[in-house]
């Protein structure tokens, strides 16, 4: 985790093999594009991949362990320098920021001052709020290191084939790449992996996301051919499993429902909303047992995980010996499956609470229960769905465990039993998504019951959800069957009409890729 990001001089490594060629040509194009906007070369390329969660959906915010992959498609950017790193800096640093698609992404410029920071509008959606918050995020760190610090001027170039709002983190990878070219740029020669994720995903909630950390980390930490097993608590640690290599092989196939499902757009009534109500359990949960919650790094500063500490830290009740709290030297995994048997005794009302009611059972106002929790990120909900929220995290985390169980079981490679069993977990997650979580929709839903007709072993939505992308586990020889029956039942039954290039860019077939390099 304390390694430095990769620094390389060929792109071999960073794609698959069928696609080296085509990824050659794209890297030349953006080079040349440089050198006719900006009459320079650039002095490096920054990039960054996007990513797709194979289990573990919504428990990275209340501090869960996830298992993600990196993909092949990334974000890029070109940069050089207009100011030398080691001399004088002038007094605002000038950044104009460039996009390969300058007609869908304007060009802007942003001018930040010597001892200040660029300036981001959460509330207007603009394509270069994800490099000004990566921007801001560098150079906190840098004046971490010395308070003097200031930034100097840089000319980008941006390509990102990440699809936007399609669940595959395409903020994430544009944060992480753009806080690696900032850092470059101003004389870091080696950052090492942990700082960016640290630093990435503090850097994305300026734009106006709850974000967990789940797709900075993938983003970041990705190693070619692993998955990555990355957990929040104590503190973010990330660790490769290798993907069984398996007879008859496997692959992941990624399908874009073409639903666009923008976080930073529809947060209000969905992400961030599903942030405030799994802190809320938390609050509650911890209030009824007389259990004191500590400040901890889910976005609200508390978590469900937080709370599954307290509970088993060995502490006792506020409310006296009547209640009794866990041992611990409970093994986790039952600690988790206390937690879940636990939720609708705590929060038994299923259809959700009102503002008035989450404010009696914490003891404090109205007013105040808003400030705590919906002032940094505002949500638009009548009635909080509080134990269903719980309910999945808790399942889900204990899916993730079960996931990981298998992959790492020392006959894995041999078990013809391997896929179908990782296969019922990933739609065992896309159930509760749908009916606990309510963070499916029914192009997703339609999905993933193709595909799982036509041969996949799992399916389910990745990424927040409510639209964007599905992750399918699927044998090596099905993918063209699983294909052909998405583009004859949803693609052209959706869009008769729709073009050969955006057929293309609907499917995607990956294994775990690398993570950012330089």
């Amino acid at each position: 985790m304390d390694e430095p990001v990769p620094v390389t001089q060929s792109i071999d490594a960073l794609y698959p093999d069928a696609n080296i060629a085509s990824q050659r040509e794209r890297w030349q194009n953006l080079v040349t594009h440089f050198e006719d906007k900006f009459a320079k070369k650039p002095e490096f390329v920054a990039r960054s991949p996007g990513r797709v969660n194979l289990i573990g959906e919504h428990v990275d915010y209340s501090l869960y362990e996830v298992l993600p992959m990196a993909i092949a498609a990334d974000v890029l950017i070109a940069v050089a320098t207009s100011s030398s790193k080691d001399g004088p800096k002038r007094a605002d640093a000038v950044v104009p920021m460039l996009n390969i698609n300058p007609h869908k992404h304007k060009p802007s410029e942003c001018r930040v001052p010597a001892m200040g920071e660029a300036d981001i509008d959460a509330t207007v959606h603009e394509w270069t709020n994800y490099f000004k918050a990566g921007f801001n995020g560098a150079i906190d760190l840098l004046r971490k290191e010395d308070p003097s610090f200031s930034p100097c001027s840089m000319e980008i170039l941006v390509d990102g084939n990440v699809p936007a709002g399609g669940g595959l983190s395409s903020s994430a990878a544009f944060v992480c790449a753009s806080a690696l070219a900032v850092l470059r740029a101003n004389g870091r020669e080696q950052v090492t992996k942990k700082e960016l994720v640290e630093l990435a995903i503090v850097s994305e909630r300026a734009v106006g996301v709850n974000s967990g950390g789940m797709d900075q980390s993938a983003s970041v930490f990705g190693i070619k051919g692993d998955v990555l097993s990355v957990s929040f608590s104590p503190k973010l640690h990330a660790e490769a499993i290798p993907f069984p290599k398996l007879e008859p092989p496997m692959t992941f196939m990624i399908a874009q429902s073409f639903v666009a499902a923008d976080k930073h757009v529809s947060g209000p009534r969905c992400y961030n909303l599903r942030v405030v109500e799994c802190t809320l359990a938390a609050e509650m949960m911890a209030k009824r047992l007389g259990v004191e919650l500590q400040d901890d790094s889910g976005p609200l500063g508390r978590s469900l995980r937080g709370f599954q500490h307290a509970f088993f830290s060995g502490a006792k009740s506020s409310k006296g010996p009547s209640v009794q709290l866990g041992d611990p030297q409970t093994p986790y995994k039952e600690q988790l499956e206390t937690m879940l048997s636990m939720v609708s005794k705590l929060l038994e009302n299923e259809d959700g609470y009102t503002r008035e009611e989450i404010a009696t059972a914490l003891s404090i106002s109205v007013p105040t229960l808003e400030q705590k929790y919906m002032t940094k990120f505002p949500v638009d909900a009548v009635r909080f769905m509080i134990e269903k929220r719980a309910r999945h995290v808790f399942s889900e985390a204990l899916r993730v465990i079960a996931f990981k169980e298998l992959l790492q079981q020392p006959a894995a490679t041999n078990n013809q039993d391997l896929l179908p069993r990782l296969g019922r977990l990933m739609n065992e997650t896309q159930d509760s998504c749908r009916d606990v979580y309510e963070c499916s929709c029914p192009e997703i839903d339609q999905l993933c019951a193709i595909a799982r007709d036509a041969g996949a072993y799992g399916s389910r939505l990745t990424g927040a959800g409510w639209g964007g992308c599905t992750v399918h586990l699927v044998p090596k020889a099905r993918v063209d069957d699983i294909r052909q029956a998405w583009i004859e039942k949803y693609y052209r039954a959706r869009e008769p009409d729709i073009s050969k290039e955006k057929l293309q860019e609907a499917v995607i077939v990956s294994e775990p890729g690398q993570g950012s390099v330089m």
